[in-house]
């Protein structure tokens, strides 16, 4: 695994997508592993007790979805984008945030959310501006399910 980027060279600050997002200060080569994805962890149904009302959440799914990541760290301020410029992968219950291309300083780290799971008439809309914007959070395979389920109504 490659190294993280230092913590100091990454910065909160207002995002043209949604609320906050992550930058970074310096310039990331592809396949850099920029930051873990860090909280506390919670079972699926802890984190809906504890979230059931709100609209905003931090929490990254673990292994098959029944653990959940209470995200407190900066990688938790990384937003959605339908054309991301990092992807996350899982080691050893562990989620990281890598580069999937190299990034210049000054940009706004973003990853796809890849939804799946949540309330049928929650849209998770998109806002990231991409051309390519599939115009939800939602992936493709969700997208589709819903889909379906609204057709068979």
């Amino acid at each position: 695994m490659g190294a993280a980027v230092n913590a100091a060279d990454l910065l909160i600050r207002k995002s043209g997508i949604h609320g906050c997002g992550c930058y970074t200060t310096v310039p990331i080569t592809e396949g850099t592993h920029i930051v873990e994805y860090t909280g506390g962890r919670l079972s699926k149904d802890q984190a809906d007790e504890l979230y059931n009302e709100r609209a905003d959440t931090y929490l990254f799914c673990i292994g098959e979805g029944d653990y959940v990541i209470d995200g407190d760290s900066v990688a938790a301020f990384i937003n959605h984008c339908c054309e991301p410029n990092c992807e996350t992968d899982e080691f050893d219950e562990h989620i990281w945030i890598i580069a999937q291309r190299d990034i210049a300083a000054g940009e706004e780290l973003t990853y796809d959310y890849n939804l799946y799971d949540g309330d049928d008439d929650d849209e998770a809309p998109c806002r990231c501006g991409e051309k390519q914007c599939r115009g939800s959070m939602y992936g493709d395979e969700e997208l589709e399910r819903r889909a379906k389920a609204k057709a068979g109504k």
